[in-house]
């Protein structure tokens, strides 16, 4: 109690923070630092290394960005921000153009998917901070637009996301190019090996500043948990939405399950957007403001966009899809429960996932509370505007709560291989089971314990000529291939002098 009471009477004029940077936080409606802001800018001020261990939205950048502005202020060189994703750096860019007017001059954000002439210009105009992403920045370096070679403070934001991006590689050789004599500021949210590694060899001494255990999840977000067949997620789903009635944020694993489910919630008539990288920067950047504004009630999203969604008033986190890394839960359920508000975060499970959830559950050093399913109202089947093959097909369910898939289904199959058909018969056919999201090509498949596709068709083939009046064995595709033997065997035999045993 006495250390809250303390840390409640902390202000950022005891911080150390020039009086001209204190105005800027105070326009801005910044009044009492977060514990990472606390305990970050007086050592970044300082000009020491530092290794900064906070969850997501614990204020990560105003702790780096005043310590980096004010002592830039005081020299003349650079400071680089690196950063995973295009949104981090627009949002790093946001926050550093409200104290732009105490450096003198503005910020470049050199970030892929976006018109690289646009840079080009930001850069002419000799930017102080330089916030990047790292392949854009590689290619300005290997172009020779930008020069490193007076950066003064190197901050890695989100270094364990951009280590499970692979840029590890990417960031080495930026490295490369910045000058020996230089303050490096990271910071994480959790802190795996190759994280340290990194610190070890471009870090002097550097100083661990740690609000949070690494790994630990948010104190301020109620965590649930249901174990559901994938067949009734959506019917879950949409129960869900029916009960909370804020802004949901909404994590798949994969860009193409983010289409897929996006375009079921809006035929359930959900306002709904996505955000993956499949998507533009410009339709990523008309979701994150729809969202924002509340265009969109419901954002679905992948890990690797997910990062800078810095939205305030985020009512609940819905993991859909268990990550693929028990971290990534970590920083999924931190886009809740920001600026002292109250969280929620519910994961859907399938039964079979519980070494998965057991290992998140070693991460975070906490059971997350599992509830019942609530009554299931099945779900009408949904409008398809999409055609049957190689585009995304919308979920659907029938009276059964079984899921279905766009383009050749289940009933279709039965359709076409009679009504003993059933395709999670055998090994083969347990794999390819429909009790999920699927995509059913409509090329033959074998199934153990139903005879060859060739056969089957056959005799499908011999039913629809019944039915048009012809003959079976005409159109048989076997049939014709027998007389086309027959033909040629004779042949030969005529050829070689051999008398026709047909």
């Amino acid at each position: 109690m006495k250390d809250s009471a303390a840390e409640s009477k902390i202000t950022f004029s005891s911080l150390g923070i020039d009086d001209k940077l204190l105005k800027i936080l105070e326009k801005l409606n910044f009044k009492t630092p977060t514990p990472i802001q606390h305990k970050a800018i007086p050592a970044g001020i300082s000009g020491t290394d530092m290794v900064g261990i906070a969850q997501t939205g614990t204020g990560k950048t105003i702790a780096f960005l005043i310590p980096m502005i004010q002592r830039l202020s005081a020299s003349k060189g650079k400071g680089l921000v690196l950063v995973p994703t295009r949104e981090l750096a627009v949002q790093v860019a946001d926050v550093a153009e409200d104290f732009s007017s105490f450096t003198g001059s503005g910020t470049a954000t050199l970030i892929g998917g976006e018109n690289i002439d646009n840079q080009f210009r930001q850069l002419a105009e000799k930017p102080r901070i330089i916030i990047a992403t790292p392949g854009r920045l590689l290619d300005h370096l290997e172009q020779k637009t930008v020069n490193l070679s007076d950066t003064e403070i190197l901050v890695l934001d989100e270094a364990d996301r951009m280590f499970d991006m692979g840029f590890a590689p990417q960031i080495e050789r930026v490295i490369s190019y910045l000058p020996v004599e230089r303050q490096t500021m990271l910071f994480s949210a959790t802190m795996p090996e190759d994280v340290m590694k990194l610190a070890s060899r471009h870090m002097k001494m550097p100083v661990r500043i740690e609000v949070a255990r690494a790994g630990s999840a948010p104190q301020q977000v109620e965590q649930e948990l249901f174990f559901v067949d994938n067949s009734s997620k959506l019917s879950l789903l949409n129960s869900i939405l029916e009960k909370y009635t804020g802004t949901v944020l909404l994590f798949v694993r994969t860009r193409h399950h983010a289409r897929q489910i996006t375009s079921a919630l809006r035929a359930l008539k959900h306002n709904a957007a996505e955000i993956h990288s499949d998507r533009s920067l410009g339709q990523r950047m008309e979701a994150m403001e729809g969202f924002k504004s509340g265009k969109y009630r419901i954002l679905v999203a992948t890990d690797i966009a997910a990062r800078g969604i810095d939205v305030t008033g985020i009512e609940l986190v819905i993991n859909y899809d268990l990550p693929d890394e028990e971290e990534n839960y970590v920083h999924r359920i931190g886009r809740t429960g920001r600026a002292g508000r109250m969280g929620h975060a519910i994961t859907f499970a399938s039964p079979d996932q519980m070494k998965d959830i057991s290992r998140i559950e070693n991460l975070i050093k906490m059971r997350i509370k599992s509830s019942a399913l609530p009554p299931l109202r099945p779900l009408r089947r949904l409008k398809n505007e999409n055609s049957a093959h190689g585009k995304p097909y919308k979920e659907f369910s029938d009276d059964n709560g079984r899921e279905r898939t766009k383009g050749r289904g289940l009933r279709d199959s039965k359709k076409r291989f009679g009504n003993s058909f059933h395709p999670a018969s055998g090994e083969e056919g347990r794999n390819r089971a429909f009790n999920g999201p699927s995509h059913y090509d409509g090329k033959k498949r074998y199934f153990k314990g139903h005879g060859s596709p060739s056969k089957l068709q056959a005799g499908h083939d011999k039913k629809a000529a019944y039915h048009h009046g012809k003959s079976a064995e005409a159109s048989s595709p076997k049939s014709g291939a027998h007389k086309k033997r027959g033909i040629i065997r004779s042949f030969i035999r005529r050829i070689m002098g051999k008398k026709d045993e047909d």
